[in-house]
């Protein structure tokens, strides 16, 4: 049998380059290879403050998104968190056999509480076991992750064997899947932070639907190191971060990137690359505009059947096994 692998992203904030080349890029590949899962996760998402109308319009584009970049619902099943509430009934329990002090050590966590201080609610405290939920619900063998989510999955793998200690052999224990290229795209802004989609400025991301002058204009301002030399070093993280974008769509390898431009500057190096990109984007953005709302529905509702069924069935050992009448 494949191994199954379970993946998602946020509607949340704007779908950028990052999102991309860190995840989507590699899960048309590993469609090919495994059974895939990806889901849209909008539980996940109202642990910050969202508008309503907003989260359900950016829950379609996210998996419209995933269509127009390869993502094939005959190859994978996609369907949306929330239209499975086994999801959440399996977070509780599972929060029930969470430590606290667990909990406490997530990096993402200490992140978020200082940018949302406002608003320190319990449901970004659960955030990684209602991840373990959406998880170990699919008995997924491998999660593709970037190296922020690994605390993430670590988590998923402790409450897999735990559940599995204290109530027999339930859950299958998760391995985390990185593609080192793509792990991590950083800002264009600061190549020492990860591209966001909640970033204070849009001239860190390069957002999926920017037209191509919007795309020259950020590559152009996009902050590079001392120096004229197009080097790949640790000690050169700009262009560094830039090397990586133009090698991942290029499908090219670093080394040849830098051998291509010895003897040239970051201008010139800049505008091929905003090139490349513009040239990766345009006809993705054909297909994502010609996907009408009714047929992504259509597909979410079809992998909502499926899910629901999967799931259903691995809830109801969980009920039986922990004594729920």
């Amino acid at each position: 049998m494949q191994k199954r692998i379970f993946s998602g992203i946020q509607p949340s904030g704007v779908l950028h380059l990052g999102n991309y080349l860190g995840a989507i890029k590699n899960w048309v590949a590993l469609q090919e290879k495994y059974d895939p899962i990806f889901c849209v996760v909008d539980l996940h998402a109202i642990t910050v403050p969202q508008k309503p109308e907003e989260l359900r319009q950016k829950t379609l584009e996210v998996a419209k998104t995933y269509l127009a970049a390869g993502i094939d619902p005959e190859k994978s099943l996609i369907f949306v968190q929330s239209h499975v509430p086994e999801h959440a009934e399996l977070a509780w329990i599972l929060n029930t056999i969470t430590k606290i002090p667990e909990l406490e050590r997530m990096t993402q966590f200490k992140d978020k509480s200082k940018a949302f201080r406002q608003n320190l609610n319990a449901g970004l405290f659960n955030y990684p076991v209602l991840m373990a939920a959406d998880i170990l619900l699919y008995d997924a063998n491998l999660v593709p992750v970037g190296e922020d989510q690994l605390q993430h999955v670590e988590i998923a793998r402790t409450l897999a064997r735990r559940f599995n200690s204290l109530f027999g052999e339930t859950f299958v224990v998760p391995e985390p899947f990185v593609v080192k290229e793509g792990m991590r795209i950083m800002g264009l802004d600061d190549p020492k932070k990860k591209m966001s989609k909640s970033a204070a400025s849009e001239y860190n991301y390069i957002s999926l639907t920017d037209t191509p002058e919007k795309i020259r204009e950020k590559i152009k301002k996009a902050v590079t190191d001392s120096g004229k030399e197009i080097r790949y070093s640790a000690d050169k993280p700009a262009i560094k971060n830039l090397i990586n974008i133009y090698a991942l769509l290029d499908n090219a390898k670093p080394k040849e990137i830098v051998e291509s431009y010895h003897g040239k500057g970051y201008a010139e190096f800049k505008k091929d690359l905003a090139e490349v990109v513009v040239g990766f984007l345009e006809p993705f953005q054909e297909k994502y505009n010609e996907i009408e709302d009714r047929e992504v529905l259509r597909i979410l509702e079809e992998g909502k059947s499926k899910a629901k069924k999967m799931a259903g069935e691995k809830m109801e050992k969980v009920r039986e096994k922990v004594g729920l009448l």
